[in-house]
């Protein structure tokens, strides 16, 4: 992989430890009105994810022992790194992954109004959401999507438009591949 990619995947495990930190202090403020707790899987899907998710996902799973997951269709539902209800890739995983749970804050499609998403499980009895206790979505997926245009950009081995998106199930056949050569 060439050096400039190599950076933006620095950049981008960058950016993923200030989204932990974040979602870190926003889970202990929540902790009262937050069902998620290890176990729950409810919202662990094969999610598709932007290139230098993948690549940074698969530099480092490489490098940890074989991962033991079922390879599955990339229109599959469920997450191929979903063991016994526990992510059996917790340290590598997207950043979708990272913000489960928690109140997220996004502009609306018209650009008019913010709107809040949580898990349905999550804040039954709990409705003072404003900017300091909510996670910014818009503000987090702006800074990875132009750290992935950045990636993509540099990156020689594939070509990506910027908005492709690949699912985390193929991460299994390449990991697969990878312990066979």
């Amino acid at each position: 992989m060439k050096a400039e990619a190599e950076r933006k995947i620095a950049q981008y495990r960058e950016l993923r430890n200030e989204i932990d930190n974040l979602s870190e202090k926003l889970g202990k403020l929540h902790e009262d009105e937050m069902s998620c707790k290890k176990g729950c899987s409810e919202c662990c899907m094969n999610f598709n994810i932007l290139p230098i998710e993948y690549y940074s996902m698969l530099e480092e799973l490489r490098m940890e022992n074989p991962i033991q997951a079922q390879e599955q269709d990339d229109d599959a539902e469920d997450c191929a790194f979903l063991k016994n209800d526990l992510c059996s890739i917790y340290a590598a995983r997207p950043v979708i992954c990272r913000t489960h749970g928690l109140p997220l804050l996004f502009m609306s499609e018209s650009g008019e109004n913010w709107e809040l998403s949580c898990c349905p499980l999550n804040f039954t009895d709990f409705d003072e959401f404003h900017e300091q206790n909510t996670y910014p979505q818009d503000l987090y997926n702006s800074k990875l999507f132009l750290l992935n245009k950045e990636f993509i950009h540099h990156f020689e081995e594939k070509e990506f438009g910027e908005f492709d998106l690949l699912p985390m199930s193929r991460l299994v056949k390449e990991l697969q591949e990878h312990s066979i050569a």
